[in-house]
Formats: C-alpha cells, sequence, structure tokens
C-alpha cells in the first residue's frame, strides 16, 4: 500500500470541531497521523481536543505546550479557524471588520507562532493555511473576508520562502464553495445562481479539503511544494 508518509506525525488543526476542520481531523486520524485540534468547543470525538482561541496568542501558546507535552513535537499545522460577518463594504462595521481579521489572519499567526522555531530546529514539517475562493478573485459582500483570505496567500508566499532554509514547507488552499453550516446560511436563490456558474454544477465536500490538506502535508506526495495555492473549486475559478 502506497502511504503518504503521515503515520505517527503531530498535526495541529483550529476550527477542527465541525465542517472542514473536522474532516480533516477525521481524515489525518485515519491516515495514521497523531491529531490534536483548537476550538472554542472540543466535541468531535476524533483527536485530542484543545479549547483555545485562535484570537488570544497566549491562549494558543498554552494549547502548544498541551498538545506537545501529550502527543510530542509538532510536524504539521493546519490553519483552518475562519468565521464570516458579510455585508457590502459601506455597511461594514468596525466591530465586523475588526472581528473576521482577529480571527482569520491574526488568528493564523498565532497558530503558526508557537510551533514554528520547534519546527525550524527540527528541520522538518509542512505548514497548510486554508484561504478561500474569495480571498483569490474577491466576492461582492466580503470585503473583510476576503481581505483576510488574500492576506493568508501572501503570508504563505513570504513563508515559503522564509522557511525553505530549514526544510519547512507552507501552502495555502483555496476552497470554492463548499457544503459547510457557513454555506447553508446561503438564500436558496442565490444558491442555485452560484452553482449554476460551476462548471461541476454542485458545491464540493469537506473531505475535498481534507484530502488536499493532507496531499500538502505529506513528506512523500509534495516533499518539493512550497508557496503554492492549492484551488479546490470545481473550476468555479481557475
Amino acid at each position: 500500500m502506497v502511504s503518504l508518509g503521515l503515520e505517527d506525525k503531530v498535526i495541529v488543526v483550529t476550527g477542527g470541531n465541525r465542517g472542514i476542520g473536522a474532516a480533516i481531523v477525521s481524515l489525518l486520524t485515519d491516515l495514521g497521523a497523531k491529531v490534536a485540534y483548537t476550538d472554542l468547543a472540543a466535541t468531535n470525538p476524533k483527536g485530542l481536543g484543545i479549547v483555545a482561541d485562535v484570537t488570544k496568542l497566549e491562549s494558543m501558546e498554552e494549547a502548544a505546550r498541551k498538545i506537545e507535552a501529550e502527543l510530542g513535537p509538532v510536524y504539521g499545522i493546519v490553519a483552518n479557524a475562519g468565521i464570516t460577518r458579510d455585508n457590502f463594504f459601506a455597511k461594514l462595521t468596525p466591530e465586523d471588520w475588526d472581528m473576521v481579521i482577529n480571527v482569520n489572519l491574526k488568528g493564523v499567526n498565532h497558530t503558526i507562532k508557537p510551533f514554528i522555531e520547534g519546527m525550524y530546529e527540527r528541520q522538518a514539517g509542512s505548514i497548510v493555511c486554508i484561504s478561500s475562493i474569495s480571498g483569490d478573485r474577491g466576492n461582492a459582500g466580503q470585503t473583510n473576508y476576503a481581505a483576510t483570505k488574500a492576506a493568508v496567500i501572501g503570508l504563505v508566499k513570504s513563508l515559503a520562502r522564509e522557511a525553505a532554509r530549514y526544510n519547512i514547507r507552507a501552502n495555502a488552499i483555496a476552497p470554492g464553495f463548499i457544503n459547510t453550516e457557513m454555506t447553508l446560511a446561503i438564500p436558496e436563490k442565490v444558491r442555485d445562481k452560484i452553482t449554476a456558474e460551476i462548471p461541476f454544477r454542485r458545491f464540493g465536500e469537506p473531505d475535498d479539503i481534507a484530502w488536499a490538506t493532507a496531499y500538502l502535508l505529506s513528506p512523500v506526495a509534495s516533499s518539493y511544494v512550497s508557496g503554492e495555492v492549492l484551488r479546490v473549486n470545481g473550476a468555479h475559478h481557475t
């Protein structure tokens, strides 16, 4: 059997309690990884659940200490936690702008920071940040969300250049519209319009993103891939 080489690798996933994060935790566990996840609640039965807040660096530092004490040195990071607060730009409140930036952008920094020096010392590891089609091409009503997801792409491309000397890879995934609680909130007429624009004529599934994540984490399948944005969107945006 061909292996992705993730057996016994310690991998941390933020926002792992539901949706795309839960799918990533489940698949990585099935592939033999030692998975820890953080979220504001920890009810996912798979993986080691740690209650932590990505908007607070000290909370993620404490989570990092717990994870490495229980599972060992971290090999992989999946910065997945994210929220939306959608509205047209002129109507966005400062609170909605700041909240999205705090989770989707500062949260990525707070996720990577506690682990990166240890990964550099061990000279092994992979970082995957979940961006979005909105950050790749823009989307009306999501200027705050798109800004954070575009920034994540810039972060990954720069970090990949810095981290390569330590044999650490950094990549992003830009999902299209995926069947999650987030997209269930889209009104039916809008959903139908979006679906008509997608060549596959359907939304993706969380497992589509989970497999893409496993590929980018793999020291076997993607050992020479870094600084890339993997679009998983059914050819909605190419």
